[in-house]
């Protein structure tokens, strides 16, 4: 976040490179990079002849170089966007020759989305020289709470620490996404608002009682009457809480805590780190710990890929949901 935040302000600030090439798995700051961009850097009467955007699906290496070595007309610059630009992997290569001695009054940005630059080959060192390099990480779970916390408080919100958990749980970490909803939350709520787990379940509709993340904790505290009420809940909420979702995240969680209980320092900060987790979470493994032994959370990943191929209707029919969220709670508890 902090580089993405020092590129747009190098912008702002009238120190605009030739060539910005983007890359990396967590596309949001791909996108939000060349999307400002393709907004600020030319003035709306000039892009009409000046800003063009190519798909690497539909252009060649040839053809990029051809319109970044256009004139501007009427402008001082022109800008060229090259999105989906990892359809290029066999040949991007062949960039290197006009990096090396690009136009200085055309930005061309490459939008190289999922993929990793080779920082061995030519091309990644003379865009280093040149441009600006930008490798976009997909951030890890345990990551992702205080990214939203600094998202919202850069737009002027707050969210309550459960209230970002929840959203992790539900979103994942695909950061397109959980911004999408941010947004949804900015239209409807005041400016310097907190948000809440209230908040979420109203305007977004992720149940704050009902939900896979509850249902995880009910399980570590072997809490069978509130893990039996969420699976009720589930069973009749099918299409909001798919099974497959379900196992997919207690799977994770026994994952998880196997690893805890091969662990030989259980400090918050070590378990937090080990199974790079939110140090929220520690003390729900230390609990469920005590409940299940390393025995026990064996067994029950076993009955977890059981369940996974059930549910799929692998070597039998396909069960109702609810009588699969009924089988599942018995096999783990």
């Amino acid at each position: 976040m902090d580089e993405a935040k020092r590129i747009v302000t190098d912008i702002k600030n009238g120190t605009i490179k030739p060539i910005y090439f983007l890359f990396g798995e967590e596309p949001y700051y791909i996108d939000a990079i060349s999307s400002y961009i393709e907004k600020n850097v030319l003035a709306d009467e000039e892009k009409g002849f000046n800003q063009v955007v190519l798909y690497g699906k539909d252009v060649t290496i040839d053809d990029i170089v051809a319109n970044a070595k256009r004139y501007p007309m009427m402008a001082d610059r022109q800008v060229v966007v090259v999105k989906e630009a990892q359809h290029l992997v066999r040949t991007i290569e062949n960039l290197t020759s006009y990096v090396e001695n690009p136009q200085t009054t055309t930005v061309l940005v490459m939008c190289y989305k999922y993929k990793k630059l080779d920082k061995r080959k030519k091309l990644y060192k003379a865009v280093q020289k040149a441009g600006v390099l930008f490798e976009s990480k997909k951030l890890y779970e345990n990551q992702v709470s205080d990214w939203i916390r600094k998202n919202l408080h850069g737009r002027g919100y707050s969210i309550s620490h459960k209230a970002a958990i929840l959203l992790t749980e539900y979103l994942g970490t695909d950061l397109s996404r959980i911004n999408n909803e941010l947004q949804k939350l900015e239209l409807v709520l005041p400016k310097e608002s907190e948000i809440t787990p209230a908040d979420i379940e109203e305007h977004i509709g992720i149940s704050k009682d009902y939900n896979n993340f509850e249902l995880k904790k009910a399980i570590g505290e072997r809490n069978i009457l509130k893990a039996t009420r969420i699976i009720t809940y589930f069973a009749q909420n099918p299409k909001d809480n798919p099974f497959v979702l379900t196992v997919t995240l207690l799977n994770t969680f026994f994952t998880q805590l196997l690893q805890y209980h091969g662990l030989k320092d259980h400090s918050p900060k070590s378990v937090a780190s080990a199974l790079r987790i939110n140090p929220y979470f520690v003390g729900e493994f230390q609990t469920a710990a005590r409940n299940y032994p390393m025995k026990k959370v064996s067994g029950v990943i076993s009955a977890l890929r059981e369940m996974d191929m059930k549910g799929k209707g692998v070597g039998a029919n396909v069960p109702s949901q609810a009588d699969l969220l009924k089988e599942l709670l018995v096999k783990i508890i």
